[in-house]
């Protein structure tokens, strides 16, 4: 968008787009969730926690089990962390929980148990950026703050045909401002949560253009440049990870550990582990897995379950060996917990699914 032109072009979004997307929101809007409308900064922030990389149909399940389970902040912040990251197990991400878990000590404990009510406080909170204080801010409290996500950055390069790449500094800083100029400021909670609703029902990445309220004013329609924006300059790389699983049991009990460092699923539970640069055969893993653990009497259950999941940045291969002992020993790095309580613990989403599946069929 030239620079020229940015005047002529937020004027008309604050007389046409603006009116006409409030009166949407109004009258068509039938966008149903839990969180609309709410005014409780603690379940907003919950919301938007759990809806960060998530699409709401998975969220909204994960939304109600925290509420039920944790009805305000002094309730997230007293419970045990193991029981927090139980439920949100399958959600993905896992350091946004290891964030609530420290914002809501935080709060309660530094706050007196209290969210604060500026936008500048909201941002000092560990796991709140822009988007989610700019989100609590208008929704709670109706600050003028304006919302920047993925639906946003969409719907205004298509509204003003914006070619600069929205995951370019520049992008960031153009859209930011744009975004803010269009805001209706004594409106703003209704209209930050009009325009995600319109983003994720009428301009969606691939958009419903026959149902659009606006297209005979949106630049990009005109201009069938729908499928065309946004921009976005740079490709994610994607690292592949064979991660070999030796699953050790002896008679009704598992051995697993905790996972720690600075790696993907930190804090939840995995079975005894052989990363590896490239597929190997089952008795390749065998042999490693002698070597690092130093066991050596086992019995292999089975050998066949592989599976693959991509994370944002990662494709990782998993390989399940599951084995018996002949009698209990110690297993490095791992304690023996009995098969019964492994539901208890939170594992990744695919362990979990081979925990579920496999493991108690063998």
């Amino acid at each position: 968008m030239k620079q020229a032109e940015t005047g002529s072009k937020v004027e008309m979004a604050d007389k046409i787009f603006v009116k006409k997307l409030l009166s949407w929101n109004k009258k068509e809007n039938r966008r149903k969730m839990p969180w609309k409308g709410e005014k409780n900064p603690y379940k907003i922030w919950l919301s938007e926690i759990i809806l960060q990389q998530t699409r709401v149909e998975q969220g909204l399940k994960y939304y109600e089990n925290f509420i039920t389970a944790f009805p305000n902040i002094q309730a997230l912040a007293n419970a045990p962390e193991e029981k927090v990251f139980k439920l949100w197990e399958g959600l993905g991400y896992y350091s946004r929980c290891r964030n609530i878990i420290t914002t809501a000590r935080h709060i309660c404990k530094d706050l007196g148990g209290k969210f604060p009510t500026d936008h500048n406080s909201l941002l000092q909170l560990k796991g709140i950026g822009p988007y989610t204080a700019a989100a609590i801010a208008s929704f709670a409290y109706n600050l003028p703050f304006s919302v920047l996500d993925g639906n946003v950055f969409r719907i205004l390069s298509r509204i003003f045909d914006i070619e600069t790449p929205i995951d370019s500094t520049h992008g960031k800083k153009e859209f930011s401002k744009l975004a803010q100029e269009v805001l209706p400021l004594k409106r703003a909670g209704e209209y930050n949560q009009a325009i995600m609703d319109f983003g994720a029902l009428i301009c969606k990445p691939v958009p419903e253009c026959s149902l659009c309220f606006f297209k005979e004013h949106c630049m990009a329609f005109a201009l069938g440049k729908q499928l065309l924006l946004p921009v976005k300059e740079k490709k994610i790389t994607i690292k592949e990870r064979w991660l070999n699983y030796v699953v050790v049991k002896y008679n009704s009990e598992i051995a697993v550990h905790q996972r720690k460092g600075q790696d993907i699923w930190q804090q939840l539970f995995e079975f005894s582990l052989i990363e590896t640069r490239e597929r190997y055969t089952a008795n390749q893993i065998l042999q490693l897995f002698e070597k690092e653990f130093g066991i050596s009497e086992y019995k292999v259950q089975d050998t066949q379950i592989e599976t693959t999941q991509k994370l944002t940045h990662q494709l990782i291969h998993f390989r399940f060996i599951t084995i018996s002992l002949p009698r209990k020993q110690a297993v490095p790095h791992c304690n023996w917990v009995p098969l019964k309580n492994i539901k208890e613990l939170a594992f990744p989403q695919s362990l979990k699914k081979f925990a579920e599946t496999y493991l108690y069929t063998l």
